[in-house]
């Protein structure tokens, strides 16, 4: 099938950013064309590994002519004004979770993007991965009923790698809730396939040396009696690897001896050599291809007649009858897989399911996580539009 090509833009070269260039190089509708990045080291750097346009704001790329759509990889704060920027300029968006850092800018985002008939994406998510996609498809297949209870456990060093001062500060949509919830509750929501109607959490801070929302523990029902738990700990004790057959969250098997962990920093890092030692490590952070399935902790699915859980090849479905083996194509990374409902979003071959409403839907529900444990109490959510 022919692919119109999108001319992209990318904006900001993390990890995130630097995840996405295989993927980009890999699909025939996409052609990066210009890349903006505001430190200047890292910008030349770039002069001879790509032969695109580079600028210094996103301002400057904007006017670069021809171009279709852009990549936002930049700090959740500035997400809000960007892509306003990106849709008064009629270009396309595809932008970080969390989307924003409160539900105001997240509303002015979807309302900008509806207002200029732009798309506007939401990604990545662990709810593109391949096994979670496949579990969404045996749910709609209804071969094990309804789904009745969906529980994700992921357990990291998350707090403990190399971090920008934004990404622990919660009012700027860091810490674990906002920045690895965001996965969680995406893939509890697509895979229950409802309306979350209120949420019990508690979200915790254990370590006053690295202060943030390091991990929390998460009730949520559905609007259609689905039942969910998230659980996530990113303080570097258990590893969800030792639950889930070692597979790394990107698809690699790793022992417990073969793991960089640690339940503090190796050394005291003044913010500079922090954002140096991240700037280091996002080289190899994200690779873009794997021998196993990408494993984002332990999801099991309970439906009424039988459950389902990943295996780092594929499937396990267990049933009254037994239990069988399904196994999973392992060629396209989850970025394919993001690039690839954005390119048909845009070209209008289908529509999007992580769009502008679908991230304010998951950023609605950190941010109840948050007030439900301040508050002690469930919160109601109120349907969406």
């Amino acid at each position: 099938m022919d692919h119109p090509v999108v001319r992209i833009g990318l904006v900001g070269f993390g990890a995130a950013g630097q995840a996405f260039l295989p993927a980009l190089d890999k699909h025939p509708g996409f052609k990066l064309v210009a890349i903006a990045e505001p430190v200047a080291h890292v910008r030349e750097g770039l002069q001879n590994r790509f032969q695109v346009a580079l600028y210094d704001s996103l301002d400057a790329l904007l006017a670069h002519s021809g171009l279709d759509a852009v990549y936002l990889a930049t700090p959740t704060e500035l997400h809000a004004s960007q892509v306003v920027m990106c849709a008064q300029h009629g270009k396309h968006v595809l932008v970080e979770k969390p989307m924003a850092t409160g539900l105001s800018d997240a509303r002015t985002m979807v309302s900008a993007a509806e207002e200029a008939k732009v798309v506007l994406l939401v990604g990545h998510s662990h709810s593109f991965d391949r096994p979670v996609q496949a579990m969404r498809n045996i749910i709609d297949s209804g071969e094990l009923g309804l789904v009745r209870m969906v529980n994700t456990w992921c357990f990291t060093d998350w707090m403990y790698r190399p971090r920008r001062s934004d990404e622990l500060d919660v009012a700027k949509g860091g810490g674990v809730t906002f920045r690895q919830g965001a996965h969680q509750f995406d893939i509890l929501r697509w895979l229950c396939a409802g309306q979350v109607s209120c949420v019990k959490a508690r979200a915790f801070d254990f370590d006053p040396d690295r202060s943030s929302v390091g991990a929390h523990t998460v009730f949520l029902d559905f609007d259609n009696g689905a039942a969910a738990t998230a659980v996530y700990s990113g303080y570097a004790g258990l590893s969800s690897m030792d639950l889930g057959f070692s597979i790394s969250e990107w698809g690699f098997a790793q022992s417990p001896e073969d793991r960089p962990w640690a339940r503090k920093l190796q050394v005291a890092l003044d913010p500079q050599q922090e954002r140096l030692a991240k700037e280091k490590r996002a080289v190899h952070a994200i690779p873009d291809r794997a021998p196993f399935q990408p494993f984002f902790g332990l999801t099991v699915v309970h439906c009424e007649k039988g459950d389902i859980r990943q295996t780092p090849t594929g499937l396990r479905i267990s049933t009254a009858m037994g239990s069988r083996e399904v196994l999973l194509p392992n060629d396209l990374s989850p970025r394919d897989l993001v690039l690839m409902e954005f390119h048909d979003a845009i070209s209008g071959r289908a529509a999007a399911v992580h769009d502008g409403r679908w991230g304010l839907a998951t950023l609605e529900v950190c941010e109840a996580v948050m007030a439900s444990s301040v508050s002690g109490r469930e919160v109601v959510l109120q349907p969406s539009d």
